[in-house]
């Protein structure tokens, strides 16, 4: 247990049903002319843009269509200086939020943008603090809203990459359940999974620590018993609330203990195939907690990462009599039921494998994996995926 530990988060978070109705009074604050980031249907925001106008804040709406690439935070920059915007608004999932939080950075930093990416770029660190950032989560699933990097689309690299700083961290993050009510089944399973998986792989990371590990429990409890109500009753605000509240918990955990290899697969399958971050992440997830199960056994059967996995499926089955096995097997039960696609549905074969695990081995999310894989273990998750 890691016992010297920092906790970053949002400057401030606002949680709860009916919460977007505060955003113009506390916006008012940041700034009177507000880039507003929103998805592809610019309608969804029309309720925050009164709110924000209500109180005299001038909105200039930038839709982001599918998910950011860079040429997307280039034009968002642009549009931002353009209108002398002195904040930045998202409202809607995890792409909306990245490319807001990547657009406040670099309005305010000198140079492109492949200065300060990671893998692609040079990796520079920002140093001109970027406009304050509001964000607004229409779904329930990235986190994004607390965590201090921006996932981009390297399409010429066919890859995803981070922008990251500490000075990334939204100045507000404003949860409000409501928002997630018409979130379609498909949609509501996705980003569910994405977040469980979230709060499972910071549990069980090398730099898990007191405060992730309560996140965490709270979590995967809380997914357990709402993910299946809010996929088949949409319009159930408890399950909704349960979501919205995990899916904020995960985003505070991997932005303060990591992830592991799960979202190390995810990022280069996400750029490679374009393939749906949710949909990858679950269909990793049980192969992953089997093949960590067996090689911590094999190798560090006294790694308390072991005892943390039987505790992630005693949360998930209720069962305290869990065995540390069970949980992989519960979440591909779900993952059946929610009718989660094989990697292959995304254009991904067996031939492919071995880029694919390489560039994973690479990836920053692969570090804090409780016990480090070999490329046959991890070429072994990826054949089981497909």
């Amino acid at each position: 247990m890691n016992m010297n530990f920092e906790f970053a988060t949002a400057s401030r978070i606002i949680f709860g049903p009916g919460s977007l109705a505060r955003v113009g009074s506390i916006v008012a604050d940041l700034g009177q002319r507000a880039l507003v980031v929103t998805g592809q249907d610019t309608a969804r925001a029309s309720k925050l843009v009164d709110q924000l106008q209500a109180s005299d804040i001038h909105v200039h709406l930038f839709p982001v269509d599918g998910e950011p690439e860079i040429e997307t935070v280039r034009m968002g920059v642009e549009v931002a200086r353009q209108h002398h915007c002195q904040l930045v608004v998202s409202f809607g999932g995890g792409s909306a939020m990245d490319a807001a939080k990547a657009v406040s950075a670099l309005a305010t930093n000198p140079g492109d943008i492949y200065d300060y990416l990671e893998v692609v770029g040079k990796g520079i660190s920002l140093t001109v603090q970027p406009l304050p950032c509001v964000a607004i989560p229409t779904t329930s699933g990235t986190g994004s809203e607390v965590t201090r990097n921006a996932v981009l689309w390297a399409r010429a690299q066919t890859v995803k990459v981070s922008l990251r700083s500490a000075m990334m961290l939204p100045s507000l993050a404003l949860v409000d359940p409501e928002l997630t009510l018409d979130l379609p089944r498909e949609l509501t399973a996705r980003t569910g999974m994405d977040a469980l998986s979230q709060l499972i792989e910071p549990y069980v990371s090398s730099r898990a620590t007191p405060m992730t590990d309560a996140i965490c429990c709270e979590g995967i409890r809380r997914v357990a018993a709402s993910l299946r109500t809010a996929c088949t009753d949409g319009s159930n605000l408890a399950a909704r609330q349960d979501m919205s509240l995990a899916s904020l918990f995960s985003g505070l955990a991997l932005a303060n203990a990591g992830l592991g290899a799960v979202h190390g697969f995810a990022a280069v399958i996400g750029g490679m195939y374009g393939a749906p971050h949710g949909s990858v992440c679950a269909r990793l997830l049980p192969e992953v907690i089997e093949v960590n199960l067996r090689a911590l056994s094999e190798r560090e059967p006294a790694s308390p990462a072991i005892l943390r996995y039987r505790h992630v499926a005693q949360l998930l089955t209720g069962n305290q009599a869990a065995s540390e096995q069970d949980g992989a097997v519960w979440v591909r039960e779900l993952c059946k039921e929610l009718d989660f696609p094989d990697l292959n549905q995304f254009g991904m074969q067996l031939e492919h494998i071995p880029e694919v695990v390489e560039k994973a081995q690479k990836a920053s999310s692969m570090k804090p994996n409780p016990i480090l894989l070999s490329f046959e273990e991890l070429s072994e998750i990826m054949v089981r995926a497909l």
